[in-house]
C-alpha cells in the first residue's frame, strides 16, 4: 500500500474513520490509470490526467441524518448522466457534462460497477 502524504493525513483529521476507504480507492486509482496526479486542497482530493476525473470530499450530498458514519463522497465527471441508486446527486453544470457525486461508506462499494465508472470519467477528462 502506498505511503500516505501529510496533507492527506491532515485532511483526513476529522474524518479518520474513512480514511481506510480513501487508502483502498487511491490505491485503486494509481494501480489501474497510467497517469494520475492527486492534489489535496481543503475541502477535497482531486485526481486529474490532462483534467480532473475524481474528487474525494466529504460533501453533504443528503441530509445528515441519512448519510452513514465513515463514509466519503466520490465526485466524477462524465458526458452522459448515470442512472443509478448510488448516485446521491447528479447535475449538468453545462452540456455534454454530467457531475455525480456518489457515498462510499463500505469497502464493498469501491467495486467493479464504481471502478467502471471511474474509467469512464478517466477517459472522458483524458479526451477533453
Amino acid at each position: 500500500m502506498r505511503e500516505l502524504d501529510a496533507d492527506t493525513l491532515m485532511f483526513f483529521d476529522q474524518h479518520m474513520e474513512a480514511l481506510p476507504l480513501y487508502r483502498a480507492f487511491e490505491e485503486i486509482l494509481f494501480d489501474s490509470f497510467p497517469v494520475v496526479k492527486k492534489r489535496v486542497q481543503k475541502t477535497q482530493i482531486t485526481f486529474s490526467n490532462r483534467h480532473v476525473f475524481a474528487c474525494v470530499s466529504f460533501a453533504r450530498v443528503k441530509r445528515k441524518a441519512e448519510l452513514p458514519m465513515g463514509y466519503m463522497v466520490v465526485t466524477l465527471g462524465l458526458p452522459v448522466p448515470l442512472d443509478s441508486e448510488r448516485v446521491a446527486v447528479k447535475t449538468e453544470p453545462y452540456p455534454g457534462r454530467w457531475t455525480h457525486h456518489i457515498v462510499v461508506s463500505k469497502q464493498e462499494e469501491l467495486n467493479e460497477e464504481l471502478l467502471s465508472w471511474v474509467r469512464e470519467a478517466y477517459d472522458f477528462a483524458a479526451a477533453k
